[in-house]
Formats: C-alpha cells, structure tokens, sequence
C-alpha cells in the first residue's frame, strides 16, 4: 500500500479574519476613554459643579462683577449660565481637550498596547477614526454637561428671567434663552480646533508629556496674545477667537462679523491639524517599541504647518476684512455708551416708576476722550471718560453724566458712574426680582473691533 499524502489547504480557502469596522472600533474607544477613571470624574463634574457653583453664587450677597454677565446672576438664571461659558473658554475646555484628545494616542505608547491593537483592527487609518470620533464625542459630552448644569442651576435657582444684553436692551426670556444656547453651540467650534491639535500633539510627540498639555499651551498662548495691542486681523485669525466674540449675540443688532470669521478660522484650523494628526499616524513605523515621538519631525510635520496656517489666516482675514489697527476708536466708544445707556435709563425709570420715556425722546449722545484728551482717542486703557448728554422731554436743561472706562484689548469695557450721584451712583432700586443696584452705576459693554461703516 502506498501512503497518499493529503496537500495543504489553499491560501485562498482559509477564511479570513473579518475586518474591525470604523463603528466596532468607535464603540471600544469610547469605553475605554469612559472606563478611566479621570475621564469619569471629570465628567461627573461638569454636569453638577456649574450647576453648584451657579446656584452658590447666585444666592451670595456679592457677585462676580468682574467677569462678563456676572453682575446680573442675582436677575436672571441666565446670567449664571453666561458666567460659566467665559470661564469654560478661557481655563475649562483647555484643560479638557488636553485630558482627552491630548493623550487618546499617548496612552497606547506609555501602556505598550500598540500592537495588540494592530493585530485587532490591522489599518492604521480605522485605529485614527476611531481614536478621533471617540474624543470628539467624549468632549461634546463635557461641552453638553456644562451647558446644562449651568442653564438648569440658573433657572432653579433665580428663574427665568429677563437678560440685560451688552448694549444695555432686554432680552426676554426665550431671547436669552436662545442666545444662550446658540453661545454655547458656537464655542463648540474653537474647541473643536483645540482638540484637533491635541491629536496632532498625541500623535506627534508620543508619551512625552508635551502632548498631553498641547492645547492648554496654545489657549494659553492665545490668550495672552488678546490682551496685547495686536491688529484687530491678528486677533481674529488665532483660532480661539470665538471663545471672545459669542459676546456680539447680546446686542442689538448683534456683532456677528467678528463672530463669523472667528468660528471660520477655528473649523480652518480644526480640519489642517486633524490632517496633520492623520498623516502623522499612518506614516508611523509600529514595529519600534521604543518610539517617544518624531523629535525634529514632530517640528517639520505639526509646528511649522500651523505656523504657516496662521500666517495664511492672518493675510486672509487682512483681506477679508481690512482692519490693520487696534478696532477700538473714538466714535465706536461714544456710539456703544450711548446706546447703552439710553437703554439702562429707560430700565432705571420704569424701576424708578418716573413717566415713560423713548430713546428717540432721549436724544443720548456721549463725548469720550482718552487720558484727559493728551492722548490719541483710540485703543485700550482704564484711562477713558466719557461725557453722557440727554434730553427729557418737556425740560429745557440737557441731563448729563460723567463714566469711566476701563476697556480691554477685545472691545470689551466696564463703564463706571463718576456723578451725579442721583444718575450713576450706587442705590438700590425695586425690581420684580428683588432690590437691585442701580442700572446705570456700571454696566458692561461691547465695542465691535471690525469696521460697521464704509471709509468714504
């Protein structure tokens, strides 16, 4: 008898190992980012501490006046949400990106892990989808939480009342119900910029901690780059611009110029540095197990790009919007304290119970000078006055009232009752809601930096 040998398989009959789909992969991702417990507590508290936070401040007899709506927390619930939104962007979404977006790569190469998930999913590109879109929903979950926790602490706490906008008008409550939400949802787009650059970060510069604190770095930088006097092109160009310019939704009618180009450049920015991320990812030799980032490449391939990406979004909005100087300019500042003054006097004479009066009756004019008229009436400073004239109908004698200003690089003032007494100084009036300061004491205010009227 003769032995038959049995011949091997064909390569092509053995079935294959199915493919891990980008929706498998998505689903993995976001449990393992949701089963640490970092991300778990900060989740946990930013859908309960603004809402704590709010409430506490909202029930003190001193309030945050320094910061943007914090003077109306003890009007509106509102207010409180507003608060929340101007600290979120300047500290919280920051720190947020970095936890989250900044080391969705990075924890792979400190655990090791690269392989066993290379074997599992075998493309480098679905492992990029899946890493990105499972960080991108985690931080809208924060983003929603501190929306909501703050909107609901409000409301349960001071009710839903009217908002005083930044140009002194009412908006009620639906009115600033809506603005409120559509704040929050514009933010939504530098954020998404930031967390961009924290995958570019992640992926660039491995397990070094430099990834991880990527995108606080930049808000920081940017930041500190909107309190220089810097062209009002510059300052729009840098991709958290629309953390600032959500302001121009409360007034009337709306700045929503600067807003536009804001939330453009940072989806500008968040569409490059996703890019970047990607093409980084996908060349990367995983065969390497001591990998700890590119080094020079990690510059070539992410810091000179954006670099260039600034450059070009500075010459686009030069372009765009031709405003090379400081936006802050004498007629600017007397329309805005105008305006929002002859909206607060007609509040503080329906608090007062005095007869109704029009704004078109009040014929408010303001003539503001800076340093005492020795210096050139433009730009930021505390050393701002302004003289405030109207008129009531029926009397001879034109009222007038003296501010002082205090306005920031980003168009954003403080104005400050410097007399009389019984116009802009400090008494409480009844309100609906309660005694309130006197509206016309201080008052927050917005100059638009982009030009409104045509040279010429």
């Amino acid at each position: 008898m003769t032995a038959t040998a049995t011949a091997p398989a064909p390569a092509a009959d053995v079935a294959e190992t199915p493919r891990v789909s980008v929706a498998r992969g998505y689903r993995f991702e976001v449990v393992k980012l949701v089963s640490q417990w970092r991300v778990r507590l900060v989740v946990l508290a930013c859908w309960l501490a603004p809402a704590l936070f709010v409430a506490a401040v909202s029930l003190q007899s001193t309030l945050p006046s320094d910061t943007l709506f914090g003077r109306w927390m003890h009007a509106t619930g509102w207010a409180g949400s507003l608060v929340i939104l101007g600290f979120s962007g300047t500290w919280a979404l920051p720190l947020l990106t970095s936890l989250v977006a900044g080391d969705v790569f990075a924890a792979e190469d400190r655990l090791g892990t690269w392989r066993h998930l290379l074997v599992a999913v075998r493309s480098p590109r679905r492992i990029f989808a899946a890493k990105a879109l499972a960080s991108l929903t985690v931080i809208l979950l924060l983003v929603l939480g501190l929306a909501a926790s703050s909107i609901v602490g409000g409301l349960l706490a001071v009710g839903n009342h009217p908002l005083v906008g930044l140009d002194g008008h009412l908006l009620s409550p639906s009115d600033a119900a809506g603005k409120v939400l559509l704040a929050w949802a514009c933010v939504l787009a530098p954020t998404l910029a930031l967390a961009a650059i924290g995958l570019l970060g992640s992926v660039a510069l491995g397990r070094s901690p430099m990834g991880l604190l990527l995108p606080a770095l930049v808000a920081l930088a940017m930041q500190l780059a909107q309190m220089l006097p810097l062209p009002v092109a510059v300052r729009l160009a840098l991709p958290g611009y629309a953390f600032i310019s959500w302001n121009g939704l409360f007034t009337d009618p709306g700045q929503l110029r600067p807003l536009a180009v804001g939330i453009a450049v940072s989806l500008v920015w968040a569409v490059v540095a996703t890019a970047l991320a990607y093409a980084v990812f996908v060349r990367r030799d995983f065969t390497n197990a001591s990998y700890d980032g590119h080094g020079r490449r990690a510059v070539t391939v992410g810091v000179l790009p954006l670099a260039a990406l600034l450059g070009a979004t500075v010459a686009g909005v030069a372009v765009a919007t031709p405003s090379m100087h400081s936006g802050i300019e004498q007629d600017k500042v007397q329309r805005s304290v105008a305006v929002a003054f002859a909206h607060l006097y007609r509040m503080q004479t329906d608090e007062l119970n005095r007869p109704a009066v029009t704004e078109a009756q009040l014929r408010v004019s303001a003539a503001c000078n800076k340093g005492g008229g020795q210096r050139t009436a433009e730009g930021a400073g505390n050393d701002w006055r302004c003289v405030v004239s109207w008129h009531l109908p029926g009397v001879q004698a034109v009222g007038s009232a003296i501010y002082q200003l205090d306005i920031t690089s980003d168009g954003r003032f403080v104005a400050d009752g410097d007399g009389p007494k019984e116009v802009n100084g400090y008494f409480l009036v009844r309100t609906p809601n309660g005694d309130a300061p006197n509206p016309l004491w201080q008052f927050d205010g917005n100059v638009e930096l982009l030009d409104t009227t045509p040279k010429g």
